[in-house]
């Protein structure tokens, strides 16, 4: 995709322009963004594959009683009729599962990869939603079968329904709402509230994007970093705390303040290692979601073409290269030609003869593992 180039997916925006105006500012309704989309599976395709281990899914029901919810795996008896309304099924990640949710999640590669998430696919009947609620990240939504009602707005002191299964906005209010036809695509920055609600039955597509806490980050990127430790060397004698000024004490509970400083100034020196932290951090984000698990693949002496497995996360920065959870080194035209299989998620015949004799056989080994597909005529 040409980031400086209009495209009816935006609006007729670029992306180059929808990330200046709206990413993370303000939402933006697309008419007819994908004119003609057919859902990525059909209804008993998706009842199906909630039925399956390893794949995340949840029933959402609204009745007079209230709100009820229940994490699949789900057998077709325990999915509610059709013919009943008020209830939806969220099937998340569907894009590690099914090849054109995987094409469609694509379509919004002018994000990062590294902030890009997955596609969650809402099969609901008339009436059916998850209520009025905040994310914490960007989403687009958009309408791929039937239709649905979004109302949006703003929120500043959200108030959640009191023992409810789902977090339920109670001081909702909506300052626009409209209603989504097959191709027409929403968008939202984080904390903008809204609620959908199907017009008979429906299919909408929520392409989600990561933004990790700071909590959740540090504590990744400090495990990462100690398991990395763990495998060097001990340090050096000199690098520990000496104290041949201590004096005697008389409250020898307290901690001494230069220990303190010693241990806040290790620190320091330690996290200003600046490429070992992008090392970890790269580890960290190409890493796959738990439930991913990768099938072997041949074991080959040669491939003329690859690409990457749907489930495979691969990213790079100016010193490394990773691909689910692992980080590689590369240089000359290897690093150059790995970057762009990160880029494009496949490579050519032309490209793959470049790679050196040690590459070819990094890309094996990744074709073993099952994170490469592979051309083998």
């Amino acid at each position: 995709m040409r980031i400086d180039l209009p495209t009816p997916l935006l609006g007729e925006l670029s992306p180059r322009d929808f990330m200046q105006r709206h990413w993370q500012k303000k939402p933006l309704l697309m008419r007819r963004a994908l004119p003609g989309i057919e859902p990525p599976l059909g209804r008993a395709e998706l009842f199906a594959l909630a039925g399956r281990e390893g794949v995340e899914s949840r029933l959402v029901v609204h009745d007079e009683s209230g709100w009820t919810l229940r994490r699949g795996p789900f057998k077709r008896r325990a999915i509610p009729s059709v013919a009943r309304s008020n209830w939806t099924l969220l099937v998340q990640g569907l894009d590690l599962h099914v090849a054109a949710a995987h094409d469609l999640l694509a379509r919004f590669r002018f994000v990062p990869d590294a902030r890009l998430d997955d596609l969650m696919l809402s099969y609901a009947t008339d009436g059916g939603g998850v209520g009025p609620h905040l994310d914490s990240y960007d989403v687009f939504l958009l309408q791929v079968h039937g239709t649905r009602k979004w109302r949006i707005g703003r929120i500043q002191n959200p108030k959640f329904e009191a023992d409810a299964p789902l977090k339920i906005l109670t001081n909702f209010r909506a300052e626009r709402s409209c209603v989504l036809e097959p191709g027409d695509m929403l968008y939202l920055p984080p904390l903008w509230a809204h609620e959908g609600t199907a017009r008979g039955e429906c299919m909408t597509a929520s392409i989600g994007f990561r933004a990790p806490g700071e909590h959740e980050l540090t504590s990744g990127l400090l495990q990462r970093w100690l398991d990395a430790e763990s495998n060097e060397p001990a340090s050096p004698e000199g690098a520990r705390y000496r104290d041949r000024d201590q004096g005697a004490t008389a409250a020898p509970g307290r901690i001494p303040p230069r220990l303190r400083e010693f241990a806040a100034a290790a620190l320091r020196r330690e996290c200003s290692d600046a490429r070992h932290l992008g090392c970890v951090l790269g580890e960290l984000l190409s890493e796959p979601k738990e439930n991913v698990v990768f099938e072997r693949g041949p074991a080959l002496k040669r491939v003329h073409a690859v690409g990457l497995d749907r489930r495979s996360r691969m990213l790079y920065d100016a010193h490394h290269v990773f691909i689910n959870g692992e980080s590689f080194r590369a240089s000359g035209v290897d690093a150059t030609l790995l970057r762009r299989l990160a880029d494009r998620q496949r490579l050519g015949p032309g490209d793959v003869a470049r790679f050196s004799v040690q590459a070819c056989a990094l890309l094996l080994e990744w074709v073993r593992c099952g994170w490469l597909n592979t051309d083998r005529s």
